[in-house]
């Protein structure tokens, strides 16, 4: 049975060790059932409460937890977090209902269990250019691979998560979706595909979960709710109702004219109970420039003021275009639209088979005022707001650790120019917040991101590979461990153009080098030298000393672009285990893929 001992070592909930010892004493005893009726009880004390349970660190499930006793089990794959909340949000429905469901994230489901499953409902999400996010490549692995079981006796539903500017729309969960089918499983009901407004769709999705479950529940005597870890209820601040965080400063880090400007900002939480942990990020609910607004509404020759409806609401065009509607970023759908209102050939022929990389690069160099001037048409206010898609919050990491700044928050924040006709047109959010005045507000709520946090062992070593903006959940990392006092090594990659000119934060890395809390900082540069140097250069000429921290069990960070950077790093890594381990090439990269599956070797890549 649990011991305080056990108890303890379960979480890192705040909870005193006289605490820890009567949690211990009272679960002293009890058996599977009572400690899975003890887990719904609290779940529901802290959701009447209106408290924000952290996640502990991402891990196994509890002994207790019996797949064979669950109705069903609900997994997700999420990078940013909308997957989490769905699955989360399902589970807290079905716990409420007093329906047994699972609750697992894909990167700790028992793949071998998938033979014995009833029925599995996947919130899968698509990350890049059609990837499963990092959390999801082993059970997505497992599934494609030839291991894979058949599965005449499972039920499944699949909600893919997607983003019509890439592609390879809801890619994964589709895959998934596809191949759980080819294995023998039968849906449960079709899948649904959800774009970045994807609330209501996923809404649906769930519902019919929930009903279907009813249907088929046992009686109410013999269910038994369990939770593998707190379903959370809304925190009081959220995307839907985000806290006015006070700007505090708000300053370029990087200098020269032609140089990018990159800001660090520092937001005051206090009063809003906000907690974060380094490795989450801060959502920003941004405004459209009136600029770009009043550009779009004379690029499709209406009115300001004239009043629109969408769905129950009535606003001005206006009102819409700068706080509600996206216009700084074009998707597949609106691109559709203007194809079809203007009669543009050219621009129809772009969303036909085969031209998927034209697609994408016209999605990325225009915003909506461009499409508008490039293929005209006869617009009015409604058919133009109906063909917009709501304006999604800005995800940050968070640059700075609370044990360190308190009940604030700092982000590295790149003022973006899309590259567009015209010399370029600004980032909507980043430039809100680049331009924002010390002393306004932001609107902002907190994402965590519990796979990609500080190891919890202090002793464990880390190496961080944060080329650019990527560098900031390092900063946050580096100020965490400094103030736990954590015993193990640290290692910096940091990458940018030129020495003098973004150097992102190099008097606080040179400090933390003098200080001992930084123990090693690699630096590459891209211009001023006759080569262009890269962090994964730095990383294959450090690659012997790098073995070496890997062999001892050092954990791997990396932040920054997907496009590029994420997959040349990995590359490198894989390469650097290859040569210093002596093993081929394929089983280097089967050991890095199994070093993601332990959570040695984690990305937070965009």
């Amino acid at each position: 049975m649990p011991t305080a001992a056990a108890v303890a070592q379960v979480s890192e909930y705040p909870l005193d060790p006289q605490r820890v010892e009567l949690l211990g004493r009272l679960v002293d005893g009890l058996d599977a059932s009572a400690l899975q009726w003890l887990s719904g009880y609290a779940a529901g004390l802290a959701a009447a409460r209106g408290d924000l349970a952290r996640l502990a660190p991402v891990g196994t499930a509890p002994a207790f937890e019996d797949s064979s006793t669950a109705l069903a089990t609900i997994v997700y794959g999420s990078h940013t977090g909308n997957g989490r909340r769905v699955a989360e949000s399902l589970a807290a429905r079905l716990s409420g209902l007093g329906i047994h469901a699972r609750l697992m994230r894909t990167g700790e489901y028992p793949v071998r269990e998938m033979a014995q499953e009833r029925r599995l409902f996947v919130v899968m999400s698509t990350h890049g250019e059609g990837d499963p996010p990092d959390d999801a490549r082993a059970f997505c692995d497992f599934l494609f691979g030839r291991r894979a079981p058949r599965l005449p006796s499972l039920e499944f539903a699949v909600l893919a998560l997607g983003d019509t500017s890439y592609p390879r729309f809801c890619e994964i969960g589709r895959r998934v979706d596809e191949r759980l089918a080819e294995l023998g499983a039968r849906r449960l009901y079709d899948r649904t595909d959800c774009d970045v407004d994807f609330e209501a769709p996923a809404a649906a999705w769930s519902a019919q979960a929930v009903e279907l479950l009813q249907q088929i529940r046992p009686s109410p005597a013999t269910d038994r709710v369990a939770i593998l870890r707190p379903v959370v209820s809304a925190p009081n601040w959220s995307r839907d109702k985000p806290f006015a965080a006070e700007l505090l400063a708000n300053q370029r880090i990087t200098v020269g004219e032609g140089v990018r400007d990159v800001r660090h900002l520092e937001l005051s939480l206090a009063g809003s109970g906000l907690r974060y942990e380094p490795g989450d990020a801060i959502g920003v609910i941004a405004e459209n420039l009136p600029e770009t607004v009043a550009e779009v509404i004379e690029a499709a020759w209406l009115d300001a003021n004239e009043m629109v409806e969408r769905g129950a609401e009535s606003r001005r065009l206006a009102d819409w275009l700068t706080t509600t509607l996206e216009i700084t970023r074009v998707n597949r759908p609106l691109l559709a639209a203007i194809a079809e209102r203007s009669g543009n050939e050219s621009l129809a022929n772009l969303l036909k088979p085969g031209q998927e990389q034209a697609l994408r690069q016209l999605m990325l160099r225009s915003q909506l005022p461009d499409l508008l001037k490039l293929y005209p048409a006869d617009w009015n206010a409604a058919t133009l707001v109906a063909a917009l898609r709501p304006m999604t919050p800005r995800l940050y990491s968070v640059a700075s650790s609370m044990k360190e700044v308190g009940e604030e928050v700092h982000l590295t924040v790149v003022r973006l120019d899309s590259g567009g006709d015209g010399g370029g047109r600004p980032g909507a959010a980043s430039h809100f917040l680049a331009t924002r005045a010390d002393d306004a507000s932001v609107p902002v709520y907190v994402e965590a991101n519990p796979r990609f946090r500080p190891p919890a062992d202090a002793a464990c070593d880390i190496v961080m590979i944060g080329p650019g903006s990527g560098v900031a959940p390092f900063r946050g990392f580096i100020q965490e461990r400094a103030a736990v006092g954590a015993r193990g090594r640290n290692w910096l990659f940091f990458g940018a153009r030129r020495f003098a000119c973004d150097f992102l934060y190099q008097i606080e890395w040179q400090r933390a080098l003098k200080q001992g809390t930084l123990t090693r900082l690699d630096l590459a540069f891209s211009r001023g030298a006759s080569d262009k140097v890269y962090v994964q250069h730095r990383l294959l000429e450090a690659g012997r000393e790098l073995y070496d921290w890997i062999e001892n069990g050092a954990a791997i960070y990396v932040c920054g672009d997907a496009t590029r950077m994420a997959p040349d790093v990995h590359t490198a890594l894989a390469k650097v285990i290859e040569q210093h381990g002596g093993i081929s090439a394929e089983l280097s990269r089967e050991r890095l893929d199994r070093f993601g599956a332990d959570g040695r070797y984690l990305r937070d890549v965009y």
